[in-house]
């Protein structure tokens, strides 16, 4: 079964800003997250003060969501870039799992305008080893159910430690809403894409999208010399450190986040 994304409506959306403003900037969130995620974001004063609206919009399914029938990563890269059709926006900004789908919205054409990429994922040897053997065990049939209940229960434990202190029993909340059994489909759709396209680094240059690959300094997700040398090198792709950060960016260094959000999209 397939999802067509035209006729997709089960969108969980939160907007800020002008509604009125002539530039508009599509948020996705990473996996398993909501748009809550993007709260400090959009509120921080470089974005909230400037003429720009913001279109926050949880990846389907996540975070208790409704589902698409189809979970590849390519038909949700379909479904962000007819959502940023009918929405005008002008920039796309993804996290995590949401970075990578909107740099398959610039490698499959579905999106032309500028991307901002908050700590994707380039291969699968990059990816948190937690996540990777989670996904092994996904697989497996009756392990595979058990795994993912109890990874679902824990995480919110772990990231605790990772959240702001004011905002943690708001984020941990959302995530505790996601299904296990979805979670556990999605990534394995996932780790599959992944496994599809080993050099995501030369996908992402070749998309000739103007690009800005946005990191903390102590990301959980890894990124090889290679890799590195690789972005550098490509014409048009910005690579960004953001210092006392790990892979929650946005959330722990919102104002750096939306100082380079608000550039990019008033040029």
């Amino acid at each position: 079964m397939s999802s067509t994304p035209r006729t997709f409506d089960a969108w969980d959306i939160k907007e800020s800003g002008p509604a009125d403003a002539g530039t508009r900037v599509l948020l996705l969130p990473g996996g398993m997250c909501s748009t809550a995620f993007y709260d400090d974001l959009m509120a921080a004063p470089p974005l909230a003060s400037a003429p720009v609206r913001l279109v926050a919009a949880t990846l389907p399914g996540h975070a208790g969501t409704t589902p698409p029938h189809d979970l590849s990563m390519e038909n949700y890269a379909a479904l962000a870039g007819a959502l940023a059709a009918e929405r005008g926006c002008d920039v796309v900004v993804g996290h995590s799992i949401g970075a990578n789908i909107a740099l398959e919205m610039a490698a499959g054409g579905l999106f032309t305008g500028p991307v901002v990429l908050l700590s994707p994922t380039f291969s699968a040897s990059d990816e948190d080893k937690a996540l990777a053997i989670a996904n092994s065990l996904g697989r497996v049939p009756g392990i595979g159910a058990l795994t993912w209940s109890g990874l679902v229960k824990l995480t919110p434990r772990v990231m605790v430690s990772r959240l702001p202190t004011a905002r943690r029993e708001a984020l941990t909340a959302e995530f505790e809403k996601n299904d296990p059994a979805f979670c556990r489909q999605v990534i394995r759709h996932y780790f599959d894409y992944l496994d599809r396209y080993p050099d995501l680094v030369s996908r992402l240059r070749d998309s000739g999208a103007p690009a800005w690959v946005v990191r903390g300094d102590h990301d959980d997700v890894g990124l090889s010399e290679d890799e590195r040398a690789g972005l550098e090198a490509a014409p048009g792709v910005t690579l960004v450190s953001v210092p006392d950060a790990g892979h929650l960016v946005m959330v722990e260094q919102p104002d750096t986040v939306a100082e380079l959000v608000a550039q990019v999209a008033l040029g």
